[in-house]
């Protein structure tokens, strides 16, 4: 069969997208992908030698624009909507799934109108205005956080599975501001390093690519040793030298953490929308498995106070929380539908 899968934006929506690419090709099918100029999917993607075919158009998020801009963004859909009409028809696409974001509108509606199987997988536990608005036109809706999702499963790199184990101690920390790097985080980082270096933990900082050299000079200017990167696909790797993650709360992010067995502190970021990134780590804090709390400044004084804490409990639920073949079971899922 042929799937066509769009979506993306953040590195967030993009990893899931990965992750149904896998198994897709694993199955023996084809895979198509459609996004955006805009954003990070060309970064994943245009050199993804897994998809048959690659499609990035002119388009742009329209929630945060105001006025002519959101006009503008809206146009820009509207086009690419048309051309995703006619790749799917002439590539014979079998069904389409959508990961959200802004880039997934042009395909999402284009399989709706033109009546092809689509299915959404929703990351959050906030559902995003567009997944939102598409829910009831969708041949199945996956969720992690909903009780009636056929698959409550997370797509994630099974390498992370593979490679968990349960921590005890905390000798290795990791910060991580998501795919973009966040600014507070990184902060947060040089505030804490004099200490936890004193400490003797080890640090691993994921600051984005924009922050980058900031933080290299910051940290040789306090004589400490950080492995400092900007941005990699080889998170798991690093995830797998950590005991605690200072994280923000994307859904994927936290998702490869719970996967990996690793616990966080989490920082959702304040201006995500709906709020969703909190209601992602309150999922797992009112389970017991992590912390969060919102940015402040004197934040790094109740991160430091949970250093000498037993985690091993918290480790081993986090690894009971999803299965390791959920990308596996969604596309088995959508080819029991197709083939109806």
């Amino acid at each position: 069969m042929t799937f066509l899968i769009t979506g993306g934006g953040t590195g967030g929506h993009l990893s899931i997208a990965a992750s149904l690419l896998n198994a897709l090709k694993e199955r023996g099918h084809k895979a198509i992908y459609i996004g955006s100029m805009s954003g990070q999917d060309q970064k994943w993607f245009l050199n993804e030698m897994g998809f048959e075919e690659k499609y990035f158009f002119e388009t742009t998020g329209v929630v945060n624009q105001r006025g002519l801009g959101k006009l503008k963004a809206l146009f820009k859909i509207f086009k690419a909507f048309f051309k995703s009409r006619k790749l799917i028809k002439n590539l014979h696409v079998d069904a389409v799934i959508s990961v959200g974001g802004f880039s997934a509108a042009p395909a999402s509606f284009a399989a709706v109108t033109l009546k092809v199987p689509f299915f959404i997988h929703e990351q959050n536990a906030v559902t995003g205005r567009l997944n939102a608005l598409l829910q009831s036109s969708s041949s199945a809706f996956f969720s992690s956080y909903d009780e009636t999702s056929p698959i409550k499963g997370y797509p994630v790199n099974t390498l992370l599975f593979k490679t968990a184990h349960i921590r005890k101690d905390i000798k290795t920390i990791i910060f991580l501001g998501g795919s973009q790097g966040a600014q507070f985080i990184n902060d947060l980082a040089l505030k804490m390093a004099p200490e936890l270096n004193a400490r003797g933990i080890n640090i691993i900082h994921q600051s984005g690519e924009r922050d980058y050299e900031r933080l290299k000079n910051e940290y040789k200017r306090l004589n400490i040793h950080v492995d400092l990167f900007g941005f990699t696909k080889e998170l798991s790797k690093l995830l797998e030298q950590s005991d605690l993650a200072i994280s923000r709360a994307g859904a994927s992010t936290l998702w490869e953490l719970c996967a990996n067995g690793l616990p966080a502190f989490y920082i959702p970021y304040p201006y995500a929308a709906g709020d969703h990134q909190f209601y992602n780590a309150k999922f797992l804090v009112d389970k017991n498995l992590a912390w969060c709390e919102r940015q402040s400044d004197d934040l790094h004084v109740n991160i430091l106070k949970v250093l000498d804490e037993d985690i091993s409990k918290m480790s081993e639920g986090l690894t009971h929380l999803g299965g390791d073949n959920a990308s596996q079971e969604i596309v088995e899922y959508i080819e029991g539908v197709v083939t109806c």
